[in-house]
């Protein structure tokens, strides 16, 4: 039994994309009968879709409404009385089938194009026949052109739509070509993981109708022989002037021109005329930059609009991706009707017309990708600040940008202050964050040097914590970052000195001999007690422990832990080992930091050899607590219980101690008598 599973699962996994819809649309039609297929329909339209199990419940096609019809599914027919559809469709030639399947208007025209004996007779071919609104909605033209002249170019048209061999959608794969029956010229199929087959970019509408002497598919196009490349394409077609130029500028021609399947999205003259003209300049005078662009509009697989019934991501040749989608009949580009001709078809591809240029990162500079996101206000500044040039130039930088919601009070005052603060925001070097590590030491414009700390749920740069994917421009990378960066400006020492809050814990750390230790190189986050804290204590307890060398630096040291954690990365609790030797809890409520459930006043006050938060109140230690504290009377009856509970173990292994044990007990007596 269990191989009998395996068996049926690996066959139900072998099934192409097309019969596994096909398979779902059966099991939601099966209650109205055998051999009932559920069908989406395109609310206002005639276009039906076999449904996949997302498309079922979400009942929308590209972002249309959608109702479910029930029809027999292909190669089936009703029998009046019957339920479903229970009757085989008969099995008879191909000119017949095509009679019965919808194609009536292709049966009329092979009559006409004397191609009726070949499918009514001997053989094996398949068929890709055009429904009959597919033959209703060519030009007059068009089909004037076809039926004149003899049917010549008729009989050569259905001919083109024709294949010598017997083949069905199981064999119809991704990418592959069949030789037409019209001088051999290939007929592209591509099948979709979404169970979409298309021929030439037509799609299969009724797939598998057997014949006698064949199989029909029914398409929704009369499609037309295909003998450009994509290259040739751009050569020839008049609103591509400045896409060919730009082409043959980066030597992507060989490309273009080589045998594969690409989707090229081909920038209409209009799209690029959209564009500044110092950008376009700009771009279409740096090689690199140019490559990305045309790379950018470069999809890695051919793709028909036909298959985009809903957003998908797809892959470009530069590495990035672009969602793909469509509302109604329109396709979209990361959300925009920008496709203005689509389905050209190429024999190493597909091409779609864009009327608006794609401009991807790494073709942008600095300023654009920060006007282009969350960051737009701090670009603002660096303009007020006369710093634009690092940020529109080919100097390699990356930008440490403070997101808007940092500046929803307003921009600082620009002074010279100000000015070498933003300096410090800009590091030498393009960077990526992924190749960021713990220590690492960053050199910024303003020559400060800036530390980069990995957390557990955070990057941090000093204070300032990554607070979006980096964006990787030509020449710059911005980094979004939650707050203004404040470089360090000394050591723990000189920032507790410079602070007149602090005064009181200056001197207690002088007088506890600690000066040294916080001046030193390390990695300390301090919780300095303010003034305020220190004055918030009993005046007694106060003055007994400025008196007391040994207690003062235990409880100083309680306030310091042995590396650096800034608040960026409090999320959840976070546990520090103090130099005293017990723990400190950081946690974070209400957007405030707390530390040992106090809440601390200000964060992050940066130092070259720590962190300092401002905190007013005076943290004790566990053992130091007034409720703790072991100079309290005790309970002598409690501490002789502990005595003769001790020694009451230890006698009964050591009769020598059994005299000891025995006069705690008598002391345990008097005690409980009085």
């Amino acid at each position: 039994l269990p191989l009998l599973l395996l068996a049926l699962g690996l066959a139900a996994a072998a099934k192409s994309p097309y019969q596994q819809v096909l398979q779902h649309s059966r099991l939601r039609g099966r209650q109205h009968g055998p051999n009932v297929c559920a069908v989406q329909k395109l609310i206002g339209t005639n276009r039906k879709y076999f449904t996949n199990c997302k498309q079922w419940y979400q009942r929308k096609i590209c972002g249309k409404s959608t109702v479910i019809s029930y029809e027999c599914c292909p190669g089936y027919e009703k029998v009046p009385g019957e339920k479903g559809c229970p009757a085989a469709l008969p099995l008879s030639n191909i000119y017949e089938t095509l009679g019965v399947v919808g194609s009536a208007t292709t049966q009329l025209y092979s009559d006409r194009s004397n191609l009726r004996p070949e499918i009514e007779g001997p053989g094996s071919f398949t068929i890709f026949a055009p429904s009959n609104e597919a033959w209703a909605s060519l030009s007059a033209e068009t089909l004037d052109s076809l039926v004149s002249n003899v049917n010549i170019e008729l009989l050569n048209a259905l001919r083109y739509h024709m294949v010598d061999k017997r083949v069905l959608t199981d064999d119809l794969k991704h990418g592959t070509t069949l030789n037409s029956m019209y001088q051999n010229l290939p007929i592209q199929i591509h099948h979709y993981p979404n169970g979409i087959v298309t021929v030439n970019c037509a799609r299969l509408l009724k797939a598998d109708h057997h014949a006698t002497n064949g199989v029909v598919h029914v398409i929704d196009k009369v499609i037309a022989t295909t003998t450009n490349t994509i290259q040739q394409i751009i050569e020839t077609e008049e609103n591509l002037e400045t896409l060919r130029a730009a082409v043959a500028a980066s030597d992507l021609n060989s490309l273009l021109e080589s045998e594969g399947q690409f989707t090229l999205l081909a920038p209409t003259d209009e799209a690029f005329n959209k564009i500044p003209q110092e950008t376009l300049n700009r771009i279409l005078g740096d090689p690199e930059a140019l490559k990305d662009l045309l790379n950018h509009h470069i999809l890695k697989s051919a793709m028909c609009a036909e298959a985009i019934i809903a957003g998908l991501t797809m892959e470009t040749l530069e590495g990035t991706t672009l969602d793909v989608g469509c509302s109604g009949e329109e396709l979209t580009l990361n959300g925009k009707p920008i496709i203005a001709n689509k389905d050209i078809l190429a024999t190493n591809g597909v091409v779609h017309f864009v009327n608006e240029l794609l401009i991807p990162d790494s073709a942008k500079t600095l300023f654009e990708l920060a006007q282009e996101s969350e960051v737009s206000k701090s670009t603002d500044l660096f303009r007020q600040a006369g710093l634009s040039s690092h940020l529109t130039g080919s100097e390699r930088v990356t930008l440490l940008a403070p997101v808007n919601d940092v500046f929803k009070d307003g921009l600082p005052v620009i002074d010279s202050n100000m000015r070498n603060l933003l300096l410090n925001h800009i590091v030498k070097d393009q960077l990526s964050s992924k190749y960021l590590y713990h220590g690492q030491k960053l050199q910024t414009l303003g020559d400060k040097e800036l530390r980069v700390f990995v957390y557990r749920n955070n990057l941090c740069i000093e204070n300032a914590c990554i607070a979006a994917h980096d964006k990787r421009g030509r020449f710059g990378t911005l980094f979004s970052v939650d707050k203004m960066l404040t470089p360090p400006t000394g050591s723990v020492m000189d920032v507790l000195k410079a602070d007149h809050r602090f005064s009181t814990l200056v001197a207690a750390i002088q007088s506890a001999g600690l000066t040294e230790n916080l001046n030193r190189p390390g990695t300390f986050t301090v919780f300095a007690p303010t003034n305020e804290a220190f004055r918030a204590m009993p005046q007694g307890e106060l003055n007994k422990l400025m008196g007391n060398a040994k207690e003062l630096a235990n409880i100083l040291k309680f306030h310091v832990a042995d590396e650096i954690l800034v608040s960026g990365a409090v999320n959840a609790l976070v546990r520090l080992k103090s130099m005293q030797g017990d723990k400190l809890e950081v946690s974070m409520k209400n957007n405030v930091i707390h530390v040992n459930k106090e809440p601390v006043a200000e964060s992050d006050l940066m130092a070259t050899n720590g962190v300092i938060y401002a905190v007013k109140s005076v943290l004790q230690p566990q053992a130091s607590r007034p409720q703790e504290r072991g100079d309290e009377p005790a309970d002598p009856a409690l501490e002789i219980f502990k005595q003769a509970s001790a020694l009451s173990k230890v006698s009964q292994r050591n009769p020598r101690l059994a005299p000891v044990y025995s006069r705690l007990l008598a002391r345990m007596k008097e005690n409980s008598g009085a």
